[in-house]
């Protein structure tokens, strides 16, 4: 039998197992009921883990965290595009491991307009669904204010979506990331319900559910995740909780950060300078 074989069939077997959890309301203790099933193959992941990605990488010494200063972003998309390339998402306006949303407040509004480069206005002004730009729909407005609000997923020290998945396809590395084993993936798409960004999608061609992984393949080879090095004004930061002097380390200390929905209890580790209050 072949590996590809084994996997479908692994897979088929866990995916009718954990709808069977659900059908008797019991997918938050699914881990455990599937528990003796996956018991040698977590062992097996946690002996390799000591040399994923390289053999060099020690994830025991680091601490990883994002910033974002959206007093600096210009919309520019580069990040969504540098994104697409360096993880091969699908080329369209629907699947992405980061976005950037647009606030506009008109005069006399108390509200801000949402749109981000999904918006079918804007995907008709770029004229293709893998190039990304905002179109100019309040040139004519009286604008009272406007900005841009990067958005990805946060890698919570506390994430919904781990704690949903039955069969631990999904899972937090020692170092802080957030990760997707697709080998494990069912498919069941517990995890897009229950992260509260909205940073999960679903690739029905191959049945998995995906994500920003911060680059994890770049960030333990000491390079910069993608986005971060495309991003032509610094709007994008990331590095070593553990360094002091890392550039994610400096834009704590020197700034006021936020979180997004600090009350969802997940405790992201994406901080933020600049959020207005109706960004969610």
């Amino acid at each position: 039998m072949t590996n590809d074989k084994k996997k479908t069939e692994r897979r088929e077997f866990l995916c009718t197992t954990g709808k069977a959890l659900a059908g008797l309301g019991v997918v938050a203790s699914g881990g455990a009921l599937l528990a003796a099933e996956a018991k040698e193959d977590t062992a097996t992941l946690a002996a390799k883990a000591a040399s994923f990605p390289t053999k060099d990488y020690d994830w025991t010494k680091h601490r990883w965290a994002y910033g974002i200063d959206a007093t600096k972003c210009i919309g520019c998309l580069r990040c969504v595009e540098a994104c697409k390339a360096e993880n091969d998402v699908i080329g369209d306006a629907n699947h992405f491991r980061t976005w950037v949303e647009r606030y506009v407040y008109l005069e006399g509004e108390d509200h801000a307009r949402v749109d981000s480069h999904a918006d079918p206005q804007n995907i008709a002004a770029s004229g293709s669904e893998s190039e990304y730009r905002f179109d100019n729909r309040y040139k004519d407005e009286s604008v009272s204010k406007a900005f841009f609000i990067p958005k990805l997923c946060n890698h919570c020290a506390h994430p919904a979506c781990v704690q949903v998945c039955p069969v631990g396809a999904t899972f937090r590395t020692e170092d802080g990331v957030v990760l997707i084993d697709h080998d494990y993936c069912i498919g069941c798409r517990y995890c897009v319900q229950a992260c509260p960004y909205g940073a999960r999608f679903f690739i029905e061609e191959e049945g998995v559910s995906d994500k920003c992984t911060w680059c994890y393949h770049r960030i333990t080879k000491g390079l910069m995740p993608a986005c971060v090095e495309v991003c032509p004004t610094g709007t994008r930061v990331f590095g070593d909780l553990n360094d002091k002097t890392s550039p994610v380390s400096e834009f704590i200390k020197n700034n006021a950060v936020q979180v997004l929905k600090p009350e969802s209890g997940n405790a992201p580790m994406c901080f933020y300078v600049g959020l207005d209050k109706d960004v969610s």
